[in-house]
């Protein structure tokens, strides 16, 4: 099998075929396959005639000509190696998807390689009537006015260096879902979102604070997910929730970032 890179060299020969500018001091060029100095004339092959010309040396720009064939060359060099760099990164990713268990859960993508699974935290609803303990995959009816989505604890347990986090989603279902920020509390737990239920439509508004994030189907349900800027160090999460008029289903796999 021919690989992208080779294809890419391939593709160049073929559009470039060889062919060099060989600049004139007025700023016009010839196309030509090959070039040569003899003595005060520059010997070239007419890449639109196909036969060998001449020229007074004193018209041709050879320092440009050289130059831009030394850049060209660097410019094929760089593509080249971008394409290798995204090749490379392609078969990890495919190797790293079919790594990932077939239940659904977030995967941790350590120093780029090493996938770690995230325990899904256990996340209640709180208001100023009762406290409902949400559990994972299980939707819980909600009464009119304020709550907020809440998990226990100060801080997360799993610490992360990196600025720029990235993880696999893998879902049972297509459902929404994100990296949030999340809010310590006085109480000893920490607010994931804010919930406004709306009395007599029973419409949910769910407010979180959400982390600008790339999001890139690599599988049947699967996802990969990072952020477009470097985070802050702090309490996260990822969610993965349902709207619907009367019921709020969300689960979630709380991280910290901190400072190297």
């Amino acid at each position: 099998m021919v690989s992208r890179v080779a294809v890419f060299f391939i593709f160049a020969a073929a559009l470039f075929g060889g062919v060099t500018r060989l600049y004139l001091k007025d700023g016009t060029y010839q196309l030509v396959n090959e070039y040569k100095v003899v003595k005060d004339r520059v010997s070239y092959l007419s890449s639109e005639r196909s036969e060998w010309e001449e020229l007074p040396l004193e018209l041709v720009d050879l320092e440009r000509t050289k130059k831009e064939a030394v850049q060209h060359e660097e410019d094929l060099k760089t593509d080249a190696k971008a394409q290798a760099e995204e090749d490379a990164a392609e078969r990890l990713s495919v190797k790293q998807v079919e790594q990932i268990p077939a239940d659904p859960g977030v995967y941790y993508i350590r120093n780029g390689q090493l996938l770690e699974p995230v325990k899904v935290a256990e996340s209640k609803i709180v208001n100023n009537k009762r406290r409902q303990v949400l559990k994972a995959i299980s939707p819980v009816p909600l009464v009119s006015g304020k709550a907020t989505l809440e998990i226990d604890g100060d801080s997360s347990s799993r610490e992360i260096a990196e600025k720029r986090p990235e993880f696999f989603f893998r879902l049972s279902t297509f459902e929404r879902f994100a990296i949030v920020k999340i809010t310590p509390t006085k109480k000893g737990s920490r607010v994931v979102e804010n919930i406004q239920i709306i009395p007599v439509s029973k419409e949910i508004a769910q407010q979180f604070q959400e982390v600008e994030s790339f999001k890139k189907q690599e599988g049947d349900n699967v996802y990969k997910i990072w952020p477009q800027k470097d985070m802050e160090p702090g309490e996260y999460a990822l969610i993965e929730y349902t709207e619907g008029l009367d019921q709020i289903n969300t689960q979630v796999w709380d991280f910290k970032i901190v400072s190297k």
